[in-house]
């Protein structure tokens, strides 16, 4: 969807989705000391509100700015300060080798748009730091609950593995998890691609 339909999706009071950080979010980077976090496509911004929270410098990024105006009440009802982008992730630039922690969620796009946005992700990472990428997995077309149902849009981790080759990361992480989704039907249970990778302490690649 472009810049204008993800605008009519959050327009409205109330959050499109939970204010509660993503659970995968919450188990991979628990134990990681707080710096400097890049969230890519952060929407509403309710993961980097939560990392705010724990003590990290964070910039979420988006291209619709009906998200980051409610992204920024949020902050300020939890009382943190972020730094909010307005931009779309294929213009958007950032520093290289500046960020302890870069997230990627759900930022379903075609591999014409998610293989060059991973690349620069990847290269944002700094010494020592992650790359968490999340997504709706291709699996959950056939076997898992929700989610877009265009199949050019779905991940899988050896995609986003092929995306991060040559990216001087080194890969901690590349599986199908399933994350449960409560419907009035009962539960019911959706299948994510979660890659994690990290930039080792001794590269010394320039800045």
């Amino acid at each position: 969807m472009g810049r204008e339909e993800w605008n009519r999706r959050y327009a409205g009071s109330e959050l499109l989705w939970t204010a509660q950080p993503n659970r995968f979010l919450v188990a991979e980077t628990e134990h990681l000391r707080p710096g400097r976090a890049l969230d890519l496509a952060c929407g509403e911004g309710r993961n980097a509100v939560w990392l705010a929270e724990r003590g990290w410098e964070v910039v979420g990024v988006d291209f619709s700015d009906v998200a980051l105006e409610k992204a920024r009440a949020l902050a300020a009802a939890r009382g943190v300060d972020a730094q909010w982008v307005h931009a779309d992730l294929l213009d958007f630039e950032p520093s290289r080798h500046a960020f302890d922690l870069v997230i990627a969620f759900y930022l379903q796009v075609p591999e014409g748009v998610r293989t060059p946005v991973l690349r620069r992700a990847a290269d944002a990472v700094a010494s020592g730091g992650t790359l968490l990428v999340v997504a709706h997995d291709s699996s959950n077309l056939e076997r898992g609950y929700g989610g877009p149902q265009d199949a050019s849009v779905l991940y899988s981790s050896d995609n986003v593995v092929g995306d991060l080759r040559d990216s001087g990361l080194v890969i901690e992480r590349a599986d199908v998890v399933t994350r449960d989704v409560q419907t009035p039907d009962g539960e019911r249970h959706a299948l994510d691609t979660l890659v994690r990778a990290a930039r080792p302490l001794d590269d010394q690649q320039e800045s």
